[in-house]
This record gives structure tokens, sequence and C-alpha cells, in this order.
């Protein structure tokens, strides 16, 4: 039996309003390289993914082609699309060009340091189950509030997980998901999209707590030392 191939969709089209400062949080320097350069350089060395499509601004298009592509020979990036106004809609645009007959790993190009062991285990679990998300178990208590900030419950810690990036659909699961979404719907997360528009369960599979998401200054200090690590 023919291994499907496998694509991944980094998405780089945000504005990173949280991290202040006048630069788009994707192109800041890390250690002389901008932010998106670490996912992509992993995808580019995996042996699991096969091609990548990666989405980033519209008006960013032919400097990543240029200053980042061509620059650091990452070659597996096939296609860049243009962005949407959310992460839905960004989603979406890379969805048109990738066949049904595939496995699609969406990944926040902000979290810069995830692992090949990450994309086998994804890999791993989307040939069995169809729809899968990497996350962590939560360390801390959880409380659910009310508007007044008073807490009205507490879940049952193991049964929350965090939820990070890649998630990892067949192709005609996520694509036919995507079809099914509303124009206004309130989605944060593929595996969101999957659950309430889609025909498939979603499992969570083991991620890293070094997998962080880059979203504040304070994260990218805690990044630059996992990559000291």
């Amino acid at each position: 039996m023919q291994k499907r191939p496998c694509v991944a969709v980094v998405l780089a089209a945000g504005n990173g309003k949280r991290m202040g400062g006048p630069v788009a949080k994707q192109f800041l320097e890390v250690n002389g390289k901008p932010l998106i350069f670490y996912a992509l350089d992993t995808m580019e060395t995996s042996k699991v993914i096969d091609q990548v499509v990666l989405v980033v601004p519209e008006e960013s298009i032919e400097y990543v082609k240029k200053e980042i592509l061509e620059k650091y020979s990452l070659n597996k990036v096939v296609r860049v699309v243009a962005g949407g106004k959310e992460r839905y809609d960004s989603v979406r645009n890379a969805l048109r060009f990738i066949e049904k007959d595939t496995y699609i790993f969406i990944h926040d190009g902000a979290r810069a340091l995830v692992s090949e062991e990450i994309l086998k285990r994804g890999l791993e679990q989307v040939e069995v189950c169809g729809a899968c998300v990497a996350a962590v178990p939560v360390k801390d208590t959880i409380k659910r509030v009310d508007q007044d900030g008073f807490a009205v419950e507490t879940p049952e810690r193991s049964t929350l997980w965090t939820v990070q990036t890649p998630q990892v659909f067949a192709g005609e699961i996520i694509k036919e998901a995507y079809e099914a979404l509303p124009e206004t719907a309130n989605v944060t997360d593929d595996a969101g999209v999957v659950e309430w528009y889609g025909n498939a369960k979603v499992k969570m599979y083991l991620g890293d707590y070094t997998n962080l998401k880059v979203t504040t200054p304070e994260d990218m200090i805690l990044m630059k030392s996992f990559l000291k690590k």
C-alpha cells in the first residue's frame, strides 16, 4: 500500500500584536535567523513531511520567497499563500492547493520548536484515526469562572489537555469539514472545525512542553533558552 503524501501547512500570517514592536513576530530574528525559519527547517529535514504550503501576509510573499526560502534553501515549500482575516481563513486558503489523498499537518509557525518526534507521533496516530492533535496534559488546576470572576467549577485535571500544533488530518476529513464551515464561524483551531462540522473524532497525542507558541516577549526568552539546550 502506497504511503499518502504528508503536506504541512505552516501558518505565519498573523501580525503578532501581543509581541509589540514594528516587526511581525514571525520575522523577528532569533540567533540570527527569523523565527519562522525554525519550524520550516524542521519540516525541510523531516522524513515525515514531503511538502510545505506556507501562509504569510500577502504583502510579505516576495520578501519571504527571497529572504527566507531562497536564502536558507527551504525547498520543500512548494507554494506561498496569502493569509486571510482569521486563522481559519488562512487555513482555508491553503487547503485549496492540497489534494484530498494526503495527510495534512496544520502547524503554527510561531511554534518554532516542533520536533521530528512530534511529527512522527502525529503520522502514527492519523494513520489510525484520521484526525489527531498534538497536546500536553495540563499541569495546573483549572477553574471555570463566571462573568464576575468567581469560581463556578473545577474540572477534573486528568481530563484536560493543552492543545498545540501540528493538528493532523486525513485530507478528505479536514477539507470536507472546512467546506461545511460557515463564513461567520467562531472556531479557534482546526480540531474545532472537525469537531463541529466534520465527521470524525479528534484524538489527542503527546506533544512536548517545549513546543510552545511564541506570543509574548517572555515566550521569546523561553524559546532562546530551549534552543541553547
